[in-house]
């Protein structure tokens, strides 16, 4: 199935440029991008099956720099305490077997792209997402998660990683990639994460941590105390053997931070930790939406972006956000660092896609990039980027990826075949 396809919209968004009025982009048989620019200057080949959208703005693929699709239909009251809150999560996952993970996933991907979200980057173990990934011919990296907290269940949780990156290679591809997540300072030792680092590294993968999302995980490391600290002494795992740290300090000595490590929420952090952030040439996944609902408080984003680090917004899971809309936590994000919607948008764009390394593939609609785009419905403007944010996901009428129209509103169709 040829993937050539000719786009035309009121407005296209470049993202790495200025807006085209009237624009076009031209996808070859190859799903990469040929041309962009004026409708009337990018050539309709009789061959190439040409869709037009006067009245929307078509923008690149969305990014989502952080999610978790194997929740999807996990229902938790987000109400409760966040340490309780992640034990009824997992005891939710728990109670599923492969096959409702595979079907999350894939209820998961299929959200994504009628959402306009065409490139995610995944955390979960339970394998489910890649799968769905690759039968949707989507884009994104799959952050295997491992857990461990007491120091003697390393050598376990490695194994159980080694394990489960050799069995999914088999689905890596161009569009797809691996990586490895250690998940948080409070469900991973010392021990667990500097080996972790080792298979990462041995592997050239890259890492994803969530890191400085609660007070409660904070106080785990400040202080030995608080209700993480309690769960761990009713476990019988001994407590941080240095107490003091930051949580960036704390990963920071065990070596996962560095350029391949996608550091995720971020929100208790202080101006010392933002610069050794950025001396270790991080990028950050920033979560807005969930992190207010879990009342954890607003990341200094103005303070991460004036630091240089690498910035790209995630939905976080369904669990905790209740949606994928992705362009909302842009929205909010921009409101959040007073930026401007062209800025707000690129941080579920290209600059999402610069913290997953992925910026010469999906992001931009420059030459050779996949012809990745969504087509969000805004009707007449001459503010496409502001007119796009405030419509948000639900506008999204049709979604391709490498040139595969697989998502159109109008016909309430779903092309889930890669």
């Amino acid at each position: 199935m040829t993937r050539a396809r000719r786009i035309a919209a009121g407005w296209v968004l470049r993202v790495d440029g200025a807006p085209i009025r009237d624009g076009a982009i031209l996808i070859g048989p190859d799903g990469r991008i040929v041309l962009v620019g004026e409708d009337a200057h990018v050539p309709e080949p009789p061959s190439v099956p040409s869709d037009r959208y006067p009245d929307a703005v078509l923008v690149p693929g969305l990014v989502n720099a952080h999610t978790h699709l194997e929740l999807t239909g996990i229902r938790v009251p987000i109400e409760l305490p966040f340490p309780e809150w992640i034990r009824s999560v997992r005891a939710a996952k728990a109670e599923r077997t492969p096959a409702d993970f595979l079907r999350a996933a894939r209820q998961g991907v299929q959200d994504c792209l009628r959402a306009g979200i065409t490139t995610v980057a995944d955390t979960g173990d339970s394998g489910s997402v890649i799968e769905a990934l690759a039968e949707a011919g989507a884009s994104g990296v799959c952050f295997h998660e491992i857990f461990g907290p007491h120091p003697n269940q390393k050598l376990e949780s490695i194994a159980v990683l080694e394990r489960a990156l050799g069995e999914r290679a088999r689905l890596q591809g161009p569009r797809i990639r691996l990586g490895v997540s250690p998940h948080a300072p409070y469900t991973v030792s010392a021990p667990l994460y500097e080996a972790s680092v080792t298979v990462a590294s041995a592997r050239g993968l890259p890492m994803a941590v969530h890191l400085a999302e609660s007070q409660a995980e904070t106080d785990l490391l400040r202080s030995g105390a608080g209700p993480f600290a309690e769960q761990w002494t009713q476990r019988g795992i001994p407590l941080p053997t240095r107490p003091g740290s930051s949580p960036v300090v704390f990963l920071d000595r065990t070596g996962v931070l560095g350029p391949q490590t996608l550091c995720i929420h971020v929100v208790q952090v202080n101006d010392s930790d933002i610069a050794r952030l950025a001396l270790a040439g991080v990028a950050i996944a920033h979560c807005p939406r969930s992190n207010r609902a879990h009342r954890h408080g607003d990341a200094p984003l103005a303070k991460l972006l004036a630091a240089g680090l690498r910035i790209g917004v995630g939905t976080d899971s369904v669990a905790s956000a209740g949606d994928l809309d992705l362009l909302a936590e842009a929205r909010l994000a921009g409101q959040l660092a007073n930026l401007s919607p062209e800025r707000a948008l690129g941080l579920v764009t290209l600059d999402a896609a610069r913290a997953l390394g992925l910026a010469d593939e999906v992001g931009h609609f420059g030459r050779d990039c996949w012809g990745d785009a969504c087509v969000v419905a805004t009707g007449a403007t001459d503010a496409p980027a502001a007119a796009v944010l405030a419509r948000g996901c639900s506008a999204v009428v049709a979604t391709y990826l490498a040139g595969r129209a697989v998502w159109r509103e109008a016909g309430k169709t779903l092309e889930m075949t890669a």
